[in-house]
């Protein structure tokens, strides 16, 4: 075993003289990564505390907080690039085969028919409106977590996970009542076609009893994402790719014997792969981690005082994502009164973004678990400068990502069997996404990824007012009264993905977010 870095034995008084927030974050990298998870525990709080002393000591003199690293633009500092595009890859890979199975799903739907294609995409608007409930519930536990992770507190995270479970259950329950007992008046308020609505009834009805399970599936994953534990998403999401493109092969088109089930098909080959997934993750917590260690009788009991800390953290991104969701289910609607080939067109415009933009929000989920453990550490001068240095790194995946996206936009298309008018209209929302995802590398994960990692709060309002009072009323206006065509509706409806970048970078650059939300 390697041998011991050794800390002064008081540490206020003894300071190593080339002890900086590069060699600490160096030194906790070593210990995570060479022994065992009791003793790295041990040494890192160790570390931890005498570096919270040497910081108090520099700020005592006149150091304010600031010293000359984070004066410079990018951090130095090798491992933590190590450390950030390791969590963005793995992360990136699992996002890649989750978007893969929606992306699988409309190519054959799309070569099924374009009926089918278009109604499973307005029931993928009610899911992306549970998705992102979901994920805000599993944001909350990461902010938190992370936090706690940073000081080496597993205990707390078991308990915020049994918040996050409660509420990502019911939540899951009511939306899977509403569209169970009311397809139709669900499906009415995106699109007044109504051979689209009959084909997305059939996939609404067997997909919703899936919903109970994606949540209690990612709401794990989030808290094993709190403490670094990433790849296991990745293996969870490629066996959902696996079951779901072979059954939906077997179902949709009736192969090897099966009947021709269409949308019911690619529903039922979804909710199986779900169930499997939710197997899967359920086992590798009772059999093979070490971090957590959660067992059923975790579950049992509600601890208030962190129930109520939780939902103080928890609760504006809740209800940010899913004003987030709601509302781009608002905006699927617009298109989708414009007509059966806009409808198509932003599906396979939106699948094909999605996949393309992975590794954006790969950073933005390493970001706030990079940010909340630092903060939780209380090493700000490093919270500092990785929050410059991320901003850098979100432009330069962003213009990657755009160049991307405009280069296969056509190569793409020709996977799809849709109408000329439909291939048309996709390739012009692609060129819109082409510019706007950069917009978006950089505003989603600065606000999402840094800011989320202290202020939950200035996210919510900041969605409210460019979605509900800009992108929502411009769109709608374009549309019913202006009569613009569906490319100018579109633009409408992604501007505020380059707008939103003027307040993030005010917002970022300010670093007034910086909060310890577990003292």
């Amino acid at each position: 075993m390697p041998p011991l870095y050794r800390l002064p034995a008081d540490p206020i008084v003894t300071i190593i003289a080339d002890f900086n927030v590069n060699s600490y974050r160096k030194i906790s990298f070593y210990y995570e990564n060479n022994y065992p998870f009791s003793t790295s525990l041990r040494l890192v709080k160790k570390l931890q505390v005498y570096y919270t002393a040497k910081e108090h000591r520099g700020r005592s003199s006149g150091a304010g907080g600031r010293g000359t690293e984070t004066s410079m633009l990018m951090t130095r500092d090798k491992h933590f690039y190590g450390w950030f595009f390791r969590l963005t890859l793995t992360i990136a890979l699992q996002n890649l085969i989750v978007f893969s199975v929606s992306f699988a799903d409309n190519i054959m739907l799309g070569a099924y028919s374009q009926d089918a294609l278009s109604g499973v995409a307005l029931v993928n608007q009610i899911q992306f409106i549970l998705q992102m409930l979901t994920m805000g519930v599993g944001e909350g536990i990461v902010v938190l977590g992370a936090q706690f992770w940073g000081k080496r507190d597993t205990e707390p995270i078991k308990r915020i996970t049994n918040c996050g479970l409660r509420i990502g259950l019911v939540i899951s329950l009511l939306l899977w009542a509403a569209v169970f007992f009311f397809p139709h008046f669900c499906l009415s308020l995106f699109t007044n076609e109504e051979r689209v609505i009959a084909e997305g009834m059939q996939y609404l009805r067997i997909i919703c009893f899936s919903y109970p399970l994606f949540a209690f599936t990612n709401i794990l994953l989030c808290s094993l994402r709190s403490v670094e534990t990433v790849r296991i998403g990745f293996f969870v999401s490629l066996s959902t790719l696996m079951i779901n493109v072979g059954l939906n092969y077997v179902l949709i088109f009736g192969n090897f014997g099966a009947p021709r089930m269409g949308s019911a098909g690619a529903a039922a080959a979804t909710l199986t792969a779900r169930a499997v997934e939710a197997v899967i993750v359920t086992a590798y917590l009772l059999l093979a981690d070490k971090k957590l260690r959660l067992r059923p009788r975790d579950f049992l009991r509600l601890d208030h005082s962190l129930f109520k800390r939780y939902l103080k953290v928890g609760l504006p991104v809740i209800i940010s994502n899913g004003l987030w969701g709601i509302g781009t289910a608002v905006q699927t609607a617009i298109l989708g009164h414009m007509g059966d080939d806009a409808i198509a067109a932003n599906s396979v415009a939106s699948v094909v973004f999605q996949i393309l933009t992975v590794v954006v929000y790969g950073a933005a989920n390493a970001s706030s678990i990079i940010i909340g453990k630092t903060i939780g550490q209380g090493a700000e001068k490093l919270v500092r400068l990785y929050a410059k240095t991320l901003q850098v790194l979100y432009l330069l995946l962003g213009v990657a990502t755009g160049l991307c996206l405009f280069l296969v936009r056509d190569w793409v298309l020709g996977f799809y069997v849709i109408s000329p008018e439909s291939k048309q209209l996709a390739s012009e929302f692609m060129m819109v996404l082409s510019v706007t995802c950069i917009g978006t590398a950089y505003q989603m994960s600065a606000l999402t990824g840094i800011v989320r990692g202290g202020d939950t709060k200035f996210v919510l309002f900041n969605d409210m007012i460019f979605v509900w009072l800009v992108v929502i009323p411009l769109s709608s206006l374009a549309a019913f009264v202006w009569g613009l065509p569906p490319m100018a509706v579109f633009i409408f409806l992604k501007c505020d993905q380059v707008l939103k970048c003027f307040v993030a970078a005010v917002k970022v650059n300010r670093f007034r977010w910086i909060r310890r939300l577990t003292d």
